[in-house]
């Protein structure tokens, strides 16, 4: 069986489960169950806290697993990419008290706080900058009110918490980081049960991001419709029984369908509809 690491709590944790569910896979039921056996596709489950995926992925006890992007590289772990998801997207940057330092040439001699030593270690490193890096479970916003630290290092996404504490931030980001699935390096992906997998998840999200459009419209008017929904290899073009009236059906970027329908009305098209597209394989 291909066994897999799949996160046990927080962010990452509900969102895996969903596309794991949404591509086919059984998933727990109840939190506390630990493992997870789904022999009509030859897959078990292990729920692992999420920073210790990578380990387990690198040390070859397991075969693949789903963590975070910033995880995978705090951790050091002999681990790499083979599959962004595309969900628990996050942004890494420092953060201090109004007029402490611009840039990361200003941390030189500072010590900074975080949850995630080896990223910011690794980034300062790179840099060329020398600074000390103290590592704090949990919010690190206080460690600069408690003289721990003059500046932290974390995860901003509104940064509403940051001002509430009175610090901003400043610099270019650290690093992005969203949801990825993981494999030890050098172990590729050619295993077939592994590219199954991928297939899978691959294929979910793309069912995400597009819809399928069907609509009708005046045979005349066909190629200006055709450029707008060029589909992935091309349209379905069927004729209707009324003559001069062509039927199309398209995938579509849901994130555009509404400004598509618009221009296909624009031009005379009739009876436009979307419906979600649930599974595929391109």
């Amino acid at each position: 069986m291909l066994r897999i690491a799949v996160p046990n709590k927080g962010s990452l944790s509900g969102p895996a489960s969903a596309m794991l569910h949404e591509a086919g896979y059984q998933q727990r039921k109840e939190s506390k169950e630990l493992v997870l056996v789904d022999p009509d596709n030859e897959v078990e489950f292990f729920y692992l806290r999420p920073k210790d995926i990578a380990i387990y992925v690198s040390a070859g006890k397991l075969d693949i697993g789903i963590t975070g992007q910033d995880l995978l590289i705090d951790s050091g772990a002999n681990a790499e990419t083979i599959l962004p998801l595309g969900f628990a997207r996050s942004t890494f940057r420092f953060a201090a008290k109004p007029g402490t330092a611009s840039t990361i040439a200003d941390l030189a001699g500072m010590t900074v706080a975080t949850s995630y030593e080896g990223i910011v270690a690794k980034h300062l490193a790179d840099s060329g900058i020398d600074a000390s890096v103290v590592h704090l479970d949990g919010a690190v916003e206080t460690a600069i009110e408690l003289g721990v630290a003059q500046v932290i290092a974390d995860v901003v996404e509104t940064g509403t918490s940051l001002r509430n504490a009175g610090l901003e931030v400043f610099g270019e980001p650290i690093m992005k980081s969203e949801a990825v699935v993981i494999r030890r390096t050098g172990a590729g992906t050619d295993d077939p049960k592994v590219q199954q997998f991928l297939r899978r998840l691959q294929g979910v999200l793309v069912a995400r991001a597009y819809v399928m459009m069907d609509y009708d419209c005046r045979a005349e008017h066909l190629e200006q419709a055709v450029a707008l929904t060029p589909g992935l290899e091309s349209p379905t073009i069927s004729p209707l029984h009324n003559e001069g009236w062509v039927a199309v059906r398209s995938m579509v970027p849901a994130k555009e369908a509404q400004r598509i329908m618009d221009d296909l009305y624009a031009i005379g098209a009739r009876a436009i509809l979307t419906t979600a597209i649930h599974a595929c394989r391109l």
